[in-house]
């Protein structure tokens, strides 16, 4: 007997009512997509679980790209046998045999919910534990804080034994809340947004502003790496390149330069917006943190949102820098976000821009100037590259 299966939980889902079949599935969806190198698997869903069959797949593998898919609490390798007594003995030890990091200390948690198995749970605990004991010398029983717990689930006609929890992603399954355009820049900030946006079941495109010459090629590079990182929690992730100097010049021209930063956010919060109607998205994320810089008063927001009555998605609204680098840390952003290439923004900031702007002001300024027809031009313009947690690929054809 050998560990031929992953059993997978579920967190938050669990708690959805008659709409739970809808989050099952778009998890599944999402496991299929996140292992589709992994022919042989086999998947199959239940109300409470879902399980893959490895069919002789290398499970290591797997782990590594299960833990990063949202909507999962936790998940175990597993052996499926018939609900026979012996067979589960077997099993139970041919599933401690098998772990890596084994320890010394053990307890048995079964769980019965074919209530005609001839043993209730206490005397399932007791058979498999004294089995163990009997097989495996030094073995120790520990029920409070075991070194193993292996846990036996008896089920209608076949038992599943697992012996290591693993811990999950938790969230929710990534698509089922929307979708949602992500303004990304090369910063710390937006891909943490980006990937707690997708916690929440959102899906993402992103939006990146470019400027050529004035940001480089490694410039935007570092944007594709960044929204490449963020495939590892979604999948796939469309990336659309929106061509700035343009706009950025103008503004630089023609609005005073203690409001140009806001101008600035305003005419991209205005592309985004149309980039997202062309997509169908429903809402706008971005990474702002509430007073962070002069753009992120709740004075410049609300003036830089009066342009769009769309949705904004602030994951970061209330968090502070050490907890952003914290996540962007852990979801391997960090190394990538703080390499020496600015984007557009930085390029760009005034010496002392306005804190605390006025919308008629601002209003007033922009005014002098068409800036529709450059916005048109700019989404014309738009690269769109589709990235994959295995690479990217660049679409032809500009996509409007």
């Amino acid at each position: 007997m050998e560990y031929d299966r992953i059993l997978i939980r579920f967190g938050e889902i669990s708690t959805k009512g008659r709409n739970r079949h809808q989050f099952i599935e778009q998890l599944r969806k999402n496991i299929q997509t996140k292992l589709s190198d992994y022919k042989k698997i086999t998947i199959h869903k239940t109300r409470d679980r879902i399980y893959l069959k490895l069919n002789g797949e290398s499970h290591e593998e797997i782990i590594n790209g299960l833990k990063g898919i949202f909507g999962i609490q936790s998940f175990s390798l597993a052996m499926k046998v018939e609900s026979e007594i012996n067979l589960i003995k077997a099993g139970a030890l041919a599933a401690y045999q098998q772990l890596e990091n084994k320890g010394i200390t053990f307890k048995i948690s079964a769980k019965r919910s074919d209530k005609t198995f001839p043993l209730n749970t206490n005397e399932l605990n007791y058979e498999l534990g004294s089995h163990l004991l009997k097989n495996i010398e030094g073995l120790k029983v520990d029920v409070h804080n075991p070194d193993v717990n292996i846990k036996v689930e008896v089920r209608k006609g076949v038992t599943y034994i697992t012996c290591k929890d693993i811990p999950g992603a938790g969230g929710l399954p990534v698509g089922i809340s929307g979708k949602a355009m992500l303004m990304l820049s090369g910063g710390l900030d937006s891909p943490v947004a980006g990937f707690l946006s997708m916690k929440r079941g959102l899906e993402i495109e992103a939006v990146h502003f470019y400027s050529p010459p004035y940001t480089s090629e490694r410039s935007r590079q570092k944007v594709v790496d960044l929204a490449q990182e963020l495939t590892e929690f979604s999948g796939s992730i469309k990336l659309h390149i929106v061509p700035f100097t343009e706009i950025q010049q103008v503004i630089q021209q023609q609005i005073p330069e203690n409001y140009t930063l806001i101008s600035t956010r305003r005419l991209m919060l205005k592309i985004a917006d149309e980039i997202r109607k062309l997509n169908n998205g429903l809402a706008i994320a971005t990474g702002e943190s509430l007073g962070q810089v002069a753009s992120q008063t709740l004075e410049s927001m609300f003036v830089i949102n009066e342009v769009t009555s769309t949705p904004m998605i602030r994951p970061l609204i209330s968090t502070d820098k050490t907890e952003i680098i914290e996540i962007a840390r852990k979801i391997n952003t960090y190394d990538i976000s703080i390499r020496p290439f600015e984007d557009c923004c930085t390029i760009f900031t005034p010496a002392s821009p306005k804190t605390k702007p006025k919308l008629d002001r601002v209003k007033y300024y922009e005014s002098f100037t068409d800036f529709e027809g450059l916005i048109a031009d700019a989404i014309k313009n738009t690269e769109v590259l589709y990235l994959n947690h295995t690479g990217q690929y660049v679409d032809d054809d500009n996509l409007f």
